[in-house]
């Protein structure tokens, strides 16, 4: 009876309202959010590497984050063919290799953003060798591409030989922003910074340069070694290295230029590291004509003098002639100092190493992140096997690459272990990864996500009915509100029921 009153109608009333509400704005505001897509830019980045060139596409919502857009990757295409630094003595033939990946990339985009779309070209260690043995050819590559990308509908935003440390740096952003280091979607389904997450460090493995990139333990005591990055509204002092000639390429070019000159003949050369009953023949220019590998040029020269390396498949002879590939003396002890007396800091954390790093450790059939152990005992049974037995064990087999896995494997051993000082306790810190979901882990994503802080600021397309604070404060009084109510009612049913009890006692009580 005491429901019927008015207090217990009005409570009743606004209990009903709140939970109608909280229901209401909750589905308007996800539904809105649904509907009102944002509009897309996309983003161009062709990966000029010393080996090959790979075309990524990238798009991301018009308005931006903190200044820089949320990039994915939505496209890849490998151009045919070797590295833009291989065209040096006819750089007009590389326009027709572009053009199976460029037309594919415009059937990708649509037709009415094309001239909207900024392509950029980065070109890596290949050029920046180059560069320096015969600038002018550089510049003609450079010249060619440019040429050819006036004739694309696209924007295109100039071809730029990037620095290594540029390379290293926009690595640890590509492996840091897919693992989700720096965005997290929250309750309302906006981007966040996620609350105490560590960044990973990147290890890259190029074909003429290797980088190391990661923050170190403390940033302030190693300020004159970082570069400070900025992205969503945070600053990151990152440590990086580029070691130029240490790529796969050229450390192997060098370890051949290096069997030659230990070597009683000039034609016949026995390598370690090639597999049992594998030969070759190369030419002196082929190894020793790369500026990586000029100390260890032959007196007696000849460029198209052929070099019969033959394949002895011998894991304990191969580490031990890598490992002259290093400086280690250079650090006279220092622990803080890699080979070639670079300084570094020591290792910290979780590492992602990616490209190079990645393939080769796919070939010894190991995955994921594993023991320093189980690497080593990988590395010697492969690099025992024969070259018929190789055919068998590989999943893709391509002679140019099966015969220098066991050389690969080795350099990485000797890289990880004595020039970056990873060990047995550290080493399991390392996961081989090639890509997240469908984003590859290389530098151009980093790049791409830099260079979105150039491109202008778009008015934003997604407007929610209510911004966040508001939606969780209307949420927070409401639910008070309802719950507030609901109590009330509790006691008004508590009070009639007492009250209910004293008159049966009343009457009880009442003579007759």
């Amino acid at each position: 009876r005491m429901l019927t009153r008015t207090p217990g109608v009005v409570a009743q009333v606004f209990l009903l309202l709140s939970i109608v509400l909280v229901i209401a704005i909750a589905v308007i505001q996800i539904n809105q959010q649904q509907i009102l897509s944002p509009g897309l830019k996309y983003g161009i980045v062709f990966d000029a590497g010393s080996s090959r060139t790979t075309v990524y596409v990238y798009e991301w919502p018009a308005e931006k984050e903190n200044d820089t857009g949320v990039v994915s990757q939505t496209f890849k295409c490998n151009v045919k063919g070797p590295g833009i630094s291989s065209y040096e003595s006819n750089p007009g033939a590389l326009a027709k290799p572009f053009d199976d990946c460029v037309n594919k990339v415009k059937e990708r985009i649509p037709v009415h953003l094309h001239k909207n779309t900024s392509v950029y070209l980065g070109a890596t260690a290949g050029m920046r060798l180059l560069r320096l043995q015969n600038e002018t050819a550089a510049n003609e590559v450079l010249a060619s591409i440019q040429n050819y990308f006036r004739a694309q509908p696209f924007e295109f935003r100039g071809a730029h030989i990037i620095t290594g440390p540029e390379e290293g740096v926009y690595g640890w952003i590509t492996a840091n922003y897919l693992m989700g280091n720096f965005l997290e979607r929250n309750l309302w389904r906006t981007w966040v910074h996620p609350y105490r997450k560590e960044t990973m460090g990147a290890l890259d493995l190029g074909g003429a340069s290797t980088q190391i990139s990661f923050i170190p333990e403390d940033s302030q005591e190693n300020i004159n070694s970082t570069l400070q990055v900025k992205l969503y509204g945070y600053n990151y002092n990152v440590y990086t290295h580029s070691f130029q000639c240490y790529g796969r390429d050229e450390a192997e070019k060098k370890l051949l230029a290096l069997l030659l000159q230990k070597s009683n003949s000039s034609s016949n050369v026995y390598n370690p590291c090639y597999p049992q009953n594998y030969s070759t023949a190369l030419t002196m220019k082929y190894f020793s004509g790369s500026l990586c590998t000029q100390s260890l040029r032959p007196a007696n020269y000849y460029p198209n003098h052929l070099v019969n390396f033959h394949g002895t498949g011998d894991p304990g002879l191969c580490q031990e002639m890598v490992s002259l590939l290093f400086n280690v003396t250079a650090c006279r002890g220092r622990e803080d100092c890699l080979f070639n007396g670079i300084h570094q800091p020591k290792v910290k954390g979780n590492f992602v190493a990616f490209s190079g790093f990645y393939y080769t450790i796919n070939a010894l059939n190991l995955s994921g992140h594993f023991s320093l152990a189980d690497f080593n005992s990988s590395m010697w049974f492969f690099c025992s096997q024969s070259w018929a037995q190789l055919h068998f064990m590989l999943p893709k087999f391509e002679e140019l690459y099966a015969r220098s896995y066991c050389f690969s494997a080795n350099f990485i051993y000797y890289l990880l272990v004595h020039g970056y000082n990873f060990d047995a306790e550290t080493w399991p810190q390392i996961h081989f990864q090639k890509e997240v979901g469908n984003s590859s882990i290389a530098w151009s994503l980093g790049y791409m996500l830099s260079l979105t802080n150039m491109i202008p600021a778009e008015g934003k397309l997604i407007q929610l009915p209510l911004k966040p604070p508001l939606f969780a404060g209307l949420l927070v009084f409401l639910t008070a509100t309802a719950l507030l109510c609901l109590l009330f009612l509790v006691y008004l049913c508590v009070v009639s029921r007492n009250q209910k009890n004293i008159s049966r006692v009343e009457h009880v009580f009442i003579p007759e």
